[in-house]
């Protein structure tokens, strides 16, 4: 916004009192600094009766959810025509999500559980819908996880849909607000992001949400400010009122001083320019200034996010998260259907290559139908997770190798292992995966001639320790910090209460990437680093001296590792990065490392 325009919305304010600047904190989920007016949206919430249908009544109330269920069908085509005119990366992952919608008003376990109610108990189908999003909800009530909460988001979105649809009630479209508006509201639904049109909206704001939900991921596409999980905001905003937007801190102004106008304005201009400069890096190599290419992947939650992994122009695929295919269903995928989710991803690619880590479900990602028979040992992040649950159920990995196995015939691929803490857990992969390769060949079924490279995570302090064994057989490693460093630490950072103690840059846990990092080397296999640490510009030059020659990353944070990677002079980061694996202090090392950053 440029300071004529700001001089416009502080003479909105000045034929009256001026209002106190009010500063909230949230949880910012897509970048950048929008300044503009307020326009609250109406939260949409729905009363819902609960009532008993007379027994001869209960075909005609099945008959009435299954009109409901039409009319949502028929909203989401219509959003999927709407999705179509949209940017090309969010028309793309609006067209994902509004499909996955329509399979849940399908023949899904939301569906089923309604019509069952409403035949069984004879409750009101709107009640149905209602008890059976509870009975959902239930399951996952003692797991803290944004993943299986954004899930679980989308569930009730789809509910809410069809419940509209019984009671006839509708929510206010917000594809007209004026220009230059910040759209505040409880909730902004992937649908309502969908309507947002970057010329008129400049960014938005909301009660609740997270930064893995399909809100988030849309805001991210389109290009808009966003912070979610702000606590009190629908309260204290009014519509036409002056609001500031950071989404890279995650934080609101309201009603701000002219001063904070002043400083925030700034802050966008660097913003933008800097936005500028990283746009112009997808096409620019990951080379230090010696000469070193270093290769940068995309870590990936959900298939949506590809168009994110294209447009940062990622090398590929250093982690898929496999476990989307498993979730917020009651039965598992077969080996066809994960085929099809592999096949896209890889023409996506085009050449690229995809890293897929198998089943890593469990601890707090616990999926029901996966775990129903192995009890409260896969709810422990030390039980029966990762590459334990997938040999504990053969029949599981046996069916995501095939997948694999047939996806490599239309590109590169790996294959990943989690928690793996003996070399005997990858002995078993191996055997596993040359015996449904056999059987594919028996079949012949297309498939790739040499089998994938089969790595492991390097996220248990045993398996760093044993690095040198480890290395004898697999084919790469894959550091993720983030697990690595809560064992090693014996923290759990999704605690408040330990979570300032968690540092990736303890002594002990460099050690242990060092050991890592050493071993990979000797063995002559790739080594990555695939936790946050490796999206973090701040952090490059040590692991780029640490001998780290591939780094996975969230896509957003592609460029700004890849403009810091070409600002390094490796020798000089080698030899910083041994300086600090000299120190024992956590501060001396942060100290350093700043230190070295602050020369460029």
């Amino acid at each position: 916004m440029n300071p004529k325009s700001t001089k416009n919305l502080g003479n909105k304010k000045s034929t009256a009192k001026p209002a106190k600047e009010i500063v909230i904190d949230g949880l910012g989920v897509s970048s950048g600094i929008a300044i503009g007016m307020v326009h609250v949206r109406e939260s949409g919430a729905i009363a819902v009766p609960e009532y008993i249908v007379a027994a001869s009544k209960i075909t005609e109330e099945l008959k009435r959810f299954e009109v409901a269920l039409g009319t949502a069908r028929r909203q989401v085509s219509r959003l999927r025509n709407k999705a179509n005119k949209l940017p090309a990366a969010a028309a793309e992952e609006m067209g994902l999500l509004l499909e996955a919608y329509a399979q849940m008003l399908g023949d899904s376990r939301l569906v089923r559980g309604a019509r069952r109610r409403i035949s069984e108990n004879r409750t009101n189908a709107e009640a149905a819908i209602q008890a059976e999003i509870n009975d959902i909800t239930q399951g996952f009530a003692q797991l803290d996880d944004s993943y299986i909460a954004a899930r679980l988001d989308d569930i009730r979105e789809v509910a809410n849909r069809i419940t509209r649809a019984l009671t006839q009630s509708h929510v206010r479209p917000i594809s007209t607000v004026p220009k230059g508006s910040i759209v505040i509201s409880e909730e902004v639904t992937p649908a309502d992001a969908a309507q947002l049109d970057p010329k008129r909206v400049v960014g938005f704001a909301a009660v609740l949400g997270g930064a893995q939900g399909h809100t988030a991921i849309m805001a991210r596409a389109l290009g808009l400010p966003a912070v979610l999980g702000v606590p009190g905001l629908s309260a204290m905003a009014k519509s036409g009122d002056v609001i500031i937007v950071d989404g890279e801190v995650g934080r609101i102004i309201l009603n701000p001083t002219p001063a904070t106008l002043a400083i925030f304005e700034s802050k966008q201009f660097e913003y933008r320019r800097r936005q500028a400069r990283f746009s112009k890096m997808k096409r620019q190599p990951a080379v230090t200034r010696d000469g070193v290419e270093i290769s940068l992947f995309a870590n990936v939650e959900l298939p949506i996010e590809m168009p994110q992994v294209m447009m940062a122009g990622a090398a590929g695929i250093g982690l898929l998260r496999s476990e989307f295919m498993f979730m917020n269903r009651d039965d598992l995928p077969g080996e066809e259907e994960q085929f099809l989710m592999l096949r896209d991803i890889i023409k996506t690619l085009n050449g690229r290559t995809l890293t897929v880590r198998t089943l890593d479900i469990g601890g707090e990602k616990l999926a029901q139908s996966l775990t129903e028979d192995v009890g409260e040992s896969a709810q422990s992040a030390l039980g029966l997770r990762g590459i334990r649950l997938s040999l504990a159920r053969p029949d599981l990995l046996e069916t995501q190798f095939a997948a694999i196995l047939r996806a490599s015939a239309l590109g590169p691929i790996r294959i990943l292992l989690p928690m793996v803490s003996t070399t005997r857990e990858v002995k078993k992969s191996r055997e596993i995966l040359k015996k449904v390769a056999a059987s594919l060949k028996r079949k012949k079924i297309t498939m790739a001639k040499k089998l994938p490279p089969l790595g492991v995570m390097i996220e248990v302090p045993s398996a760093a320790l044993t690095a040198d064994a480890l290395v004898s057989v697999c084919d790469f490693f894959a550091i993720g910090s983030n697990d690595l460093t809560q064992y090693t630490l014996a923290i759990d950072r999704t605690d408040e209460r330990v979570a300032t103690l968690y540092n990736p840059l303890h002594p002990s846990v460099l050690r242990l990437i060092e050991m890592s990092v050493g071993a990979a080397l000797r063995g002559r296999i790739p080594i990555s680093i695939c936790g946050e640490i490796a999206g973090d510009p701040r952090v490059t030059a040590l692991l780029l001296g640490l001998g780290v020659r591939e780094l996975s990353m969230s896509a957003h944070t592609i460029p700004a590792v890849k403009q810091r990677v070409r600002e390094i002079d490796l020798s000089a980061a080698t030899e910083r990065a041994s300086a600090i694996m000299a120190q024992s202090d956590s501060g001396r090392i942060a100290m350093l490392l700043d230190d070295f950053n602050a020369l460029v």
